[in-house]
């Protein structure tokens, strides 16, 4: 239904707690699946600097750790957490790990993967670092693939600010 939002789902963060998409409601958000142990990687950094620049106006990143493609981030959401707080110095929101694909696939991305699908109208998540841009509404406006840079992102989160 074309009415369904983000606010209708929730996750476990990184430490454990369910937290429901509605403590997000009215911010421009952009979700991503990571992994620690990936060429893309690197985007952590791209993505806390929008999430430092941006923040103020109402711009939130929400990670999404993920195993699913060839086992890049095999260690446990602790492990998760402190890599990417000591290696990239993240302080946006992390969860805990889920599976964006295949019957185990989380609701939320279930619902992101039917709002904006890829390319040539597929649904699957091709690899790490996918990422959904959500309005300050709940929608999803697009879905980018894993080569964009975060930096690329920034005019497109910029307008929905």
């Amino acid at each position: 239904m074309a009415s369904e939002t983000i606010y209708s789902f929730s996750a476990k963060d990184i430490k454990g707690h369910e937290v429901s998409m509605d403590d997000y409601r009215g911010k421009v958000l952009l979700i991503v699946n990571t992994a620690s142990k990936c060429g893309f990687t690197p985007q952590f950094e791209g993505l806390q600097s929008l999430h430092d620049e941006l923040g103020e106006r109402g711009f939130e990143v929400l990670g999404f750790p993920c195993n699913q493609f060839m086992n890049q981030d095999p260690g446990n959401d602790d492990a998760i957490s402190q890599f990417c707080s000591l290696n990239y110095g993240v302080s946006f929101p992390m969860f805990a790990k889920i599976e964006v694909n295949g019957d185990g696939t989380h609701p939320l991305f279930r619902f992101l993967k039917r709002e904006a699908k890829g390319l040539m109208g597929s649904e699957k998540v091709k690899w790490n670092f996918t990422k959904f841009l959500v309005n300050r509404e709940g929608q999803v406006v697009r879905r980018y693939a894993p080569t964009a840079k975060p930096a690329d992102i920034r005019a497109d989160i910029e307008k929905l600010l």
